[in-house]
């Protein structure tokens, strides 16, 4: 046995939402996400100062897995992934089960950003990725203990990934990401001109 082990892990998930068709899966979605966006006068107006630059549906649709198919296609093929992350989190669910309560979409063109925040009383949060330029933002994650260093020296540029205090994954169209919803998490500005386009979703325990 070693004399140094890692323990506390912090677990996410990342995989491609299925291993075929999803070119036609996603153009249906994003045609829907941009008809919704078009029509969404007050989510519009909602994310002037709450997600400027860009486009949420979050303020305004926030269960649009309950509003329109492809939505809710994207739900029931999310379901798998979902229990196989709660698997590898050794979840004891006590004959309850994981629901999906809400889900969003969110447009980022040049320069919008999504500061670091944490999705609460949700257990599960995730995002799956739609249109994905080359160049754009991903996903960032912080270190939840990170507040609790106090006097720790600083990491060394060298150091493993496992040891950093951020890690990004990479958006990629066709996969998604599910993490605890009390990670830290931020999208960091997108760099391109062409929109990113992602579903956010948070899951309940029930």
């Amino acid at each position: 046995m070693s004399s140094v082990q890692a323990w506390f892990p912090t677990l996410i998930y990342c995989e491609r939402l299925q291993r075929s068709s999803l070119r036609a899966f996603n153009a249906d979605l994003l045609d829907a996400c941009q008809r919704i966006r078009e029509h969404d006068e007050a989510g519009r107006r909602w994310s002037q100062p709450n997600y400027p630059l860009g486009y949420t549906s979050y303020g305004s649709l926030d269960r649009l897995h309950q509003f329109a198919s492809p939505f809710e296609e994207l739900r029931q093929r999310l379901e798998p992934h979902v229990r196989r992350y709660a698997r590898a989190l050794s979840w004891n669910l006590r004959g309850g089960r994981l629901l999906m309560t809400d889900c969003w979409l969110n447009v980022m063109p040049r320069g919008c950003a999504h500061s670091f925040h944490i999705h609460p009383q949700a257990v599960i949060s995730g995002t799956y990725y739609v249109k994905t330029p080359r160049g754009c933002s991903g996903l960032k994650f912080e270190d939840p203990r990170l507040d609790s260093f106090m006097a720790a020296p600083p990491r060394r540029a060298s150091a493993r990934p496992a040891l950093k205090p951020h890690i990004q994954y990479p958006a990629q169209a066709g996969k998604l990401i599910l993490f605890e919803s009390w990670l830290r998490h931020e999208v960091p500005a997108n760099p391109v001109d062409e929109e990113r386009v992602s579903i956010s979703f948070n899951y309940h325990w029930c």
